[in-house]
């Protein structure tokens, strides 16, 4: 048996009520948004330290022994030194056995990880939407969400980043965290939405209602996107009329609101 890292703890005591309930809710079948054990969620603590759901697990019904309490330093030290392997990053994320079961972060750790690292954004959700991932396996799917279809989606999901595929793990995490550093150096924020080609979306909000806002959204963007295809084509809104529309106090406040997981 190997022997648990010191970067990734299991601390069941260190998972919220509110972290439990986004889980449960993003993973409800009843939604499309994953099946089986895709798909994961974190929280960030007062510390740094990210609280994230366990590989293997299922969100539909997680419980509080379901996530692992991740260093985020150690990770980003991984990311970040070219000679780390994926061996590394799998132990770096082993919590040892608790309970009769092995206890990992998941896989995708470095995507929560990545995010903090840019912004302290409190909130973190992963899924793999059928609908939105069709797309992202699509020919165009670098292009799918360069333009808005609707005015609703722009409030909503500000600037989209597309990341091109690649494999979950070390390489996903190492993609991920360079992407998310340029696009935060261009426009001064973390990106709400990351579209992941043929794989899913990244959502980064303040609140667990705002993950599920965002993610609600990128889904009815998904299908109206399908729609307009099925019906000649998308006809994207005028890139020239959207800077007076976001100058507009009522369009700031809607989004400022819609950001938070509110509806108005």
């Amino acid at each position: 048996m190997s022997t648990p890292s010191t970067a990734t703890r299991w601390d069941p005591s260190l998972v919220s009520a509110e972290l439990l309930s986004l889980t449960r809710l993003l993973g409800d079948p009843d939604r499309d948004l994953v099946i089986l054990a895709e798909g994961n969620t974190s929280q960030l603590l007062g510390d740094g330290r990210v609280v994230v759901k366990t590989s293997g697990s299922g969100m539909a019904r997680a419980t509080a022994e379901d996530f692992a309490v991740v260093d985020t330093g150690r990770v980003l030290d991984l990311l970040r030194d070219p000679a780390a392997t994926q061996e590394d990053l799998s132990a770096a994320l082993d919590a040892g056995e608790h309970a009769g079961r092995r206890r990992r972060a998941s896989i995708e750790t470095p995507v929560h990880v990545a995010a903090r690292a840019v912004e302290g954004v409190e909130f973190v959700g992963h899924t793999h939407p059928t609908a939105v991932t069709g797309l992202l396996a699509g020919r165009h799917a670098a292009r799918a969400w360069e333009s808005f279809a609707y005015s609703d989606e722009a409030v909503v999901l500000g600037r989209p980043l597309f990341v091109p595929y690649a494999q979950p793990g070390i390489d996903l995490g190492r993609s991920y965290l360079a992407a998310v550093v340029r696009h935060a150096d261009r426009y001064g924020e973390l990106p709400r939405l990351v579209l992941l080609g043929n794989h899913g979306i990244v959502v980064n909000a303040p609140t667990a209602e705002a993950v599920d806002a965002v993610t609600r959204m990128t889904v009815k963007g998904a299908l109206v996107r399908l729609a307009a295809a099925a019906a000649g084509g998308v006809r994207p809104l005028p890139a020239d009329s959207l800077a007076g529309f976001f100058a507009r106090s009522d369009i700031a406040d809607r989004s400022r609101a819609l950001r938070g997981g509110t509806h108005s």
